[in-house]
Order: structure tokens, then sequence, then C-alpha cells
């Protein structure tokens, strides 16, 4: 059983004098332990489709799995409990209070599930350590360089222990090296933790990592790394 499914999900966005077809009828299996790539220039529909995998947006039509249960249509609350305790969701813009510390970012989700400061704090510290930010576990987001600032938000992301992890441009905001950096950190997670990830990107040095790499063209998915269209497109 696939731990995440699409199936023929669609997505279109009426804009004025067209309808722009962000998802238009994908479908993609991710196993369980897969590492998963799904490259395209901005514009390509990449977040749309993570956003509906997450539940965070509702498609036109199709629907969306997660470990055989059909997710599509999730009442408000009942999506927002999927998404705090199945889903680790890593944002292209870290999406950290800037004057909390690394620890207190690290166990936000932690808090929202009704845990006391305390106990978020215990679970979200070996994520801190994981990642290589024992030291900076006191350190706000101003104090931390933008690799160490996607770290804390792969902590954030995994202190819950999700079943599924999605990754939304991880390396958008990095250099080459400290983008090299954290798809091996992703990489070695998954493979430790057998957790699916599913990255959206347009970084081609990703495809290095993971299992499988497909492209978002005009919200159709394709199989493979098309790299020529995607190093000529703008990002």
């Amino acid at each position: 059983m696939a731990a995440l499914e699409l199936c023929n999900v669609v997505k279109h966005y009426p804009t004025r004098g067209e309808t722009v077809r962000a998802v238009d009828g994908v479908s993609l299996a991710v196993e369980p332990g897969e590492f998963v790539a799904i490259y395209g220039p901005s514009g390509s529909g990449k977040t749309t489709l993570l956003l509906l995998a997450a539940a965070l947006m509702a498609p036109d039509s199709g629907s969306v799995w997660f470990g055989g249960r059909d997710v599509t249509d999730l009442a408000p609350r009942e999506a927002a409990r999927f998404r705090r305790h199945e889903v680790g969701f890593v944002f292209q813009s870290f999406h950290l209070m800037p004057a909390a510390s690394a620890l207190d970012n690290a166990a936000v989700k932690l808090l929202a599930s009704g845990l006391t400061l305390q106990a978020a704090h215990h679970r979200a510290r070996p994520w801190l350590e994981r990642v290589g930010l024992g030291a900076r576990v006191e350190h706000t987001p101003r104090e931390l360089s933008k690799g160490e600032c996607q770290r804390v938000a792969i902590a954030r992301a995994l202190a819950g222990e999700p079943q599924v992890l999605l990754a939304d441009e991880p390396t958008g905001n990095l250099d080459s090296k400290r983008s090299r950096e954290v798809l091996g950190l992703l990489r070695e997670l998954s493979d430790e933790r057998g957790i699916p990830v599913l990255l959206v990107t347009h970084d081609p040095q990703a495809v290095r990592v993971v299992d499988r790499a497909c492209t978002l063209r005009d919200g159709v998915l394709h199989d493979g790394l098309d790299v020529e269209a995607i190093e000529a497109a703008p990002s």
C-alpha cells in the first residue's frame, strides 16, 4: 500500500481571460520509505500539488489517499488534526517565529497538539541535535544562518514523528553548499526513519539523493527529470 497517493487530481485557478491549470490530472504514489522529487520551475504547479497532498487545499476533482485513507474532503478540524499528527511540512520560507528560540520553534507544532512546554521541548530537542543544532537551541532565527533556519524547520516538521514528510523548495533560499547539506540530511532521515519524502524543487542537484524524479510541466506530471527545460526556465 502506498504511503501517499494522488489519483487523477485536478486544481484549476480561474483568472481574467483564462484558466490556470496548476494541477491537471496528476496521479502519483509514494511508497513507504521512498524519496521522490518533483521538479519544475516557479509557476509549474509544484507548490499547489504539495498543498493538495497535505490536505491544505481541496482538489477540484480526483482524490488524495494517505495510508489507505481518503483525506480528500476532510472537515476543517479533521484536516488540521491530520496535518498535525500525520504530516511534516517543510516550507521554503521557513515560517519561523523570529523572536523565539530554535527550541521553541521546533516545539511549536507539539504545543498545538496539546503537550506542555516542558514535554514539547523534551521531544523537540533531540531533533535539533539530530540536524546539527544541539549547541544552538537557544538562538533565535535572527542569530542563525539561512541553512540553520532550514534545519530548524526540518526539526519542527519531524518532531511530531509524522508518517510522511513534504518539503516545498527546501533549498530555494540556500547556496549550493547549504543546499547539498539539507538534501543530504533529508536523505539520511528518510533512510534512518523509513519516512517517505515528497520534495518539490527546481534544484537539479537533488536528483543525486532521491529514489525517483518526476517533472511537472503546465500542471501535468511526467516521469523522469527534464533538466534542460528546468534550467532554461526562470526559477
